[in-house]
């Protein structure tokens, strides 16, 4: 029987007993938010291993929601909203979703999902980085204490902006990251519309991490929302 915990967040309280009916006859713990704002002030008191999360809520919806979350904690998260145009699941994905369902749903479907969520973090997510300060993806060495980036054991430079992209992509792996969420996390300003910086600091690392820059091994392009860092 499983034993992880999973939180539930939904302003409708019909949902949240069906969920809560599925995942304890699973062996599942579950832990119920209203809103966003009672989700994020459940997670600074419990440990959560998966998140259910709806979009559209009073107080804090689940966007905001996920972007707060995904500012500290790497847990897997499904989104639900009645909404189904690519755009919305577009949308939910590029803030730090794993996976997206629309509403209405089927249960037995959404604990399928669960399942593999819960299997590919737990699998996965091993506790990185090996030692205190690095990260390590296969040949790409990154000490967050120095600042020093290796690949495949030779030095590599970059500026303090290309190292705070590339740290948050690989603190972050499997979540991707919209070019606006980029902008605002490393220059901590709006993004406008019609600013390439990001796209342009995310050619230069690869040009100097990359064997082949044209076909990256380390940050991917997910067209049309933005780039992640493979686990």
């Amino acid at each position: 029987m499983a034993n992880e915990t999973v939180l539930l967040v939904d302003d409708e309280k019909e949902i949240l007993d069906l969920l809560d009916i599925y995942l304890k006859n699973d062996g599942y713990r579950t832990l119920r938010a209203l809103n966003g704002l009672e989700a994020l002030d459940i997670l600074q008191k419990q440990e959560v291993d998966l998140i259910i999360l709806d979009i559209m809520m009073p107080r804090m919806d689940g966007i905001q929601a996920c972007l707060k979350i995904r500012e500290q904690k790497n847990m897997p998260i499904i989104m639900l909203s009645a909404k189904s145009e690519d755009m919305d699941k577009i949308l939910g994905l590029s803030t730090g979703a794993d996976d997206y369902m629309t509403k209405p749903f089927n249960p037995l479907e959404l604990m399928a999902r669960v399942k593999s969520q819960l299997r590919r973090y737990t699998r996965l997510n091993v506790p990185v980085p090996h030692k205190e300060h690095e990260i390590e993806i296969d040949e790409l060495t990154i000490n967050t204490a120095t600042h020093e980036v290796k690949v495949d054991g030779r030095d590599v430079k970059l500026t303090p902006r290309e190292f705070a992209i590339l740290e948050l992509l690989a603190r972050n792996r499997g979540i991707v990251f919209s070019i606006e969420r980029i902008y605002e996390s490393v220059w901590g300003e709006s993004f406008f519309e019609s600013d390439n910086t990001v796209m342009v600091h995310i050619r230069k690392i690869r040009e100097k991490i990359e064997e082949f820059p044209r076909k990256p091994k380390y940050i991917k392009t997910v067209w049309g929302v933005g780039y992640k860092i493979e686990t």
